[in-house]
């Protein structure tokens, strides 16, 4: 079955860095598009960013953009989110997402996202 594991996440300093790593087995990863996205305790899932299944086109929320970076490896079967400039209100669980799709545009919507991982700790302290 589809498994994906998030990596990476730990208690960093406000304006520092992190790259979580998502490694998916079970699938044709080639063909999936895969997604970040997080949550805060009591909210639901917030997109954070988004790969076409070839790595041709991404999407960010606005309060990432210019400071996170997706990116996927298809030989590793390993989607990526590099974050820099980390805010306190970055803190939250991240989880990975895919979804069986080769169109050429990101997907933003969590809920089309059938597969999920089980979420990695991200705190950034003040």
């Amino acid at each position: 079955q589809v498994q994906l594991v998030e990596s990476g996440g730990r208690l960093v300093q406000a304006g520092g860095s992190l790259r979580l790593s998502c490694a998916a087995s079970g699938l044709t990863f080639s063909n999936y598009a895969m997604g970040w996205f997080r949550r805060n305790s009591g909210k639901e899932h917030e997109f954070v960013a988004a790969i076409t299944w070839t790595g041709g086109g991404t999407s960010y929320a606005d309060s990432v953009k210019g400071r996170f970076t997706i990116s996927r490896d298809n030989a590793k079967n390993t989607v990526y989110l590099q974050m820099n400039s980390l805010k306190p209100e970055d803190t939250a669980v991240y989880y990975c997402a895919a979804r069986f799709t080769i169109t050429p545009r990101p997907e933003t919507r969590g809920d089309l996202y059938p597969y999920w991982g089980q979420g990695t700790q991200v705190t950034v302290s003040s």
